[in-house]
């Protein structure tokens, strides 16, 4: 079964989150687009919980969420059970956050990322694995702090 990326935004993310829902459905990303889609004010938690909650315990899915800074949607989506979030601003960082990580959550902060950089950063995030062996020992341990049984 295809991944599917959730993706979310508050009002200054909306167009970082435009440019890279156009950007996944050229590369035949199965996307789905959790809001919001308009620059009137919002609060970046709830777009960062419709994202987690998507994700969180679904082995097809990945989730992207989007604000200013990318801090107050990645420690929202960090709240939610089986999330794993990572505020990346690199393709380097994006590889090492599923590699290492196994994230499932990619942050952006619109205002400190290029959209062409967010692109490579997001096809790099859906396509490296989790490494795993050393790595899983660590994730188990982030899991564990959260109560969760397993990875």
């Amino acid at each position: 079964m295809e991944k599917v990326l959730y993706i979310g935004s508050d009002h200054g993310g909306v167009d970082l989150k435009k440019e890279l829902i156009d950007f996944a459905t050229v590369q035949g990303i199965m996307i789905q687009n959790l809001g919001t889609d308009s620059r009137d004010s919002v609060d970046y938690p709830d777009y960062a919980k419709k994202v987690a909650e998507k994700v969180a315990g679904n082995d097809n899915a990945f989730g992207v969420a989007i604000c200013r800074s990318g801090i107050g949607v990645s420690i929202s989506a960090n709240k939610v059970k089986g999330v794993r979030a990572a505020l990346v601003s690199s393709e380097e960082l994006a590889r090492l956050s599923r590699q290492h990580n196994n994230a499932n959550v990619l942050c952006f902060g619109a205002d400190f990322i290029e959209p062409g950089v967010a692109k490579k950063a997001l096809l790099k995030f859906v396509t490296t694995e989790f490494e795993g062996g050393r790595h899983a020992r660590r994730v188990q341990k982030m899991t564990d702090l959260e109560g969760q049984d397993e990875i």
